[in-house]
């Protein structure tokens, strides 16, 4: 299910050269913009500290005057800036560190920054995707599994729907162009879970020629 990768990969974003008979159709990474914003917030964070300064700007410019009140509030944007830019490093290290990998039979998941781990999914263990798509294209796939198997919330984030501490969903966090990946996904499970399965059986008796 999961495999540390510290070692060589073979193929990026896989632990080891995929079986005969398995392609891989599409590999991709969170943007950086969409990861800030969704996983860390970016929008909320710069909206307080603006709304910060507003109130000190505010409580100040009837004393001050509004330029020595902007300056006495101004220490509010420069934190700000700086929270924003930190952010923004975190999610490009995270987005740099990630690499989604949809194949034939699979979804990998090569994630973490400190820590890298993929997880390979299997399609047979996947109950469902739901795709959260965004208006400039950007959107989440959401991978809700089957059976026993349960992946751990903090081990998972930012690569996980927001919120599903109980039942947590891995996802494929803020890719572009997600509807074409979506649809990709869902015809490449279709085919692998509605594919007949061969398999061996003792030869049975000869038809005996009339």
């Amino acid at each position: 299910m999961s495999h540390d990768d510290f070692a060589h990969e073979p193929i990026p974003g896989l632990p080891e050269r995929p079986p005969n008979g398995e392609h891989i159709l599409w590999q991709g990474r969170p943007g950086t913009w969409a990861l800030a914003r969704e996983a860390l917030a970016l929008h909320w964070v710069a909206g307080w500290f603006v709304l910060l300064f507003g109130w000190r700007f505010a409580t100040l410019v009837d004393l001050q005057g509004p330029v020595e009140a902007a300056r006495l509030a101004s220490p509010f944007l420069i934190l700000g800036g700086a929270v924003c830019a930190l952010l923004l490093a975190i999610a490009w290290v995270q987005a740099r560190a990630t690499l989604y990998t949809i194949t034939t039979a699979r979804v990998a998941m090569r994630i973490g920054a400190a820590l890298t781990v993929t997880f390979n999914l299997p399609y047979a263990q996947l109950a469902s995707a739901d795709l959260q798509l965004r208006r400039d294209g950007h959107g989440t796939i959401a991978l809700e599994m089957s059976g026993p198997t349960r992946l751990g919330y903090l081990i998972c984030w930012p690569h996980v729907r927001p919120w599903h501490l109980r039942h947590p969903k891995p996802a494929l966090r803020c890719i572009p162009d997600a509807a074409r990946v979506a649809r990709l996904l869902s015809d490449a499970a279709q085919a692998r879970l509605t594919r007949p399965r061969l398999g061996r059986t003792a030869p049975g008796p000869a038809l005996a020629a009339e």
